[in-house]
């Protein structure tokens, strides 16, 4: 039971990794996942506030996930024609990985601006401010699931 245990917290730590790069994919939950199958053996390496502050930085995460991309774009002068071009930019992008994982989620907000009837000028920079809420986010989101990932395998 115990290596079930690991390998399914295994694969969850790794999801949740990837994750944090996908959109359609949860990352940190996924890494969290992880970390409580691995309580689950023998070992219980973490203690009750590990898994508070880990909850409270996975929730903040997800709410965070949704706001930074949408006032970077707004800050920029964007709408949700241009928050919308730049997820669906990211996910066709993964296909052309990895130009595609920055090329893609500029080009789908430029794209998703301009069919909101914005200049090109101001669909460029609202795309840029997208693409900098959505790099932003991303880089909590791998950061995250990297320690705790880190965590999982130490504690292994």
């Amino acid at each position: 039971m115990e290596i079930i245990l690991l390998i399914v917290g295994s694969l969850l730590v790794i999801a949740g990794f990837l994750g944090s790069f996908l959109p359609v994919i949860p990352g940190p939950p996924l890494s969290y996942m992880g970390l409580l199958t691995l309580q689950l053996t023998a070992a219980h390496p973490f203690s009750l506030q590990f898994f508070v502050i880990w909850a409270v930085v996975v929730a903040v995460l997800m709410v965070l996930d949704n706001v930074i991309p949408a006032y970077g774009t707004k800050r920029f002068g964007g709408s949700a024609y241009g928050i919308w071009g730049c997820m669906i930019g990211m996910f066709v992008g993964l296909f052309f990985s990895p130009i595609g994982l920055v090329v893609g989620p500029i080009a789908g907000a430029f794209v998703g601006e301009l069919i909101g009837g914005k200049k090109s000028d101001q669909a460029f920079r609202s795309a840029w401010g997208s693409f900098w809420g959505f790099l932003t986010s991303l880089v909590l989101k791998v950061i995250a699931s990297g320690m705790m990932g880190y965590y999982f395998f130490i504690n292994m």
